[in-house]
């Protein structure tokens, strides 16, 4: 590869990096607390890419000055570049293009499981809900008190939840995936849906169900996967930050 090509692919993988740092399209892979570096190393890079080619450019004006009209080298180095540059069309689309955030496939090829922090939690009691007829939580949240807390806090409450639609093995689940640093270690948090109107919805579809947990079923054995009785089931649109913490 030419270097007039490597420079130009380090200036737009780094300004993809800066553009999804700003439009928000970072939150796909990264968590919130990585804008920072994310803007940086993008910046970086095309700093360097732009520092390259402006010596490069130095150089070669430097080295053609002594040169004549009749400088044939310097004539066919500019046409054998204009293929390289070609190459550059289907790379920018790739770069700048963003791909979704992880989904239904993931938590289909990745067993659910209690965060490890419910562990540490259990040494002493979850705290109690707080009031209200319906209480906002996360699946995360709610996964670990289903599975870990033995005051059962969760029995009798009405909740409500937001996740995307994963239809496995003849069962409807609501899951979030949970990250510790980005995407790459990501795992799933499920809850197992008793009706409520959402076997019809498409996987990955996002929705927001309000009920309750159908206390003693997370367990080890079905990866603490509670059931839920929802009262409701409203599609909602995807969040801007698909990731739980």
């Amino acid at each position: 590869m030419k270097r007039e090509t490597q420079n130009i692919l380090l200036i737009l993988l780094g300004g993809a990096l800066v553009k999804i740092a700003v439009n928000g399209d970072y939150l796909r892979y990264v968590k919130p607390a990585q804008q920072p570096w994310v803007i940086t190393g993008g910046a970086v890079m095309v700093l360097l890419g732009a520092v390259a080619i402006v010596r490069d450019l130095l150089a070669a004006r430097a080295a053609a000055a002594p040169a004549g009209p009749e400088d044939h080298d310097g004539h066919a180095h500019s046409h054998s570049a204009r293929p390289a540059w070609l190459l550059l069309v289907p790379v920018l689309a790739v770069f700048l293009i963003a791909p979704p955030a992880l989904g239904s496939d993931s938590v289909i090829r990745t067993e659910a499981r209690v965060p490890a922090s419910a562990a540490a939690a259990n040494a002493a009691a979850f705290p109690p809900l707080p009031e209200g007829n319906v209480v906002p939580l996360t699946v995360n949240e709610f996964v670990s008190r289903a599975g870990w807390d033995s005051a059962g806090t969760l029995n009798g409450r009405t909740v409500s939840l937001t996740g995307f639609v994963v239809h496995t093995e003849g069962s409807t689940l609501l899951a979030r995936l949970v990250i510790s640093c980005c995407a790459a270690d990501a795992f799933p948090v499920t809850v197992r849906l008793r009706g409520g109107g959402a076997d019809h919805l498409a996987s990955d579809a996002w929705i927001q169900v309000t009920g309750q947990v159908v206390p003693g079923t997370a367990t080890k054995d079905n990866s603490y996967t509670p059931d839920f009785s929802p009262a409701s089931v409203t599609p909602v649109a995807a969040p801007k930050d698909p990731y739980e913490y």
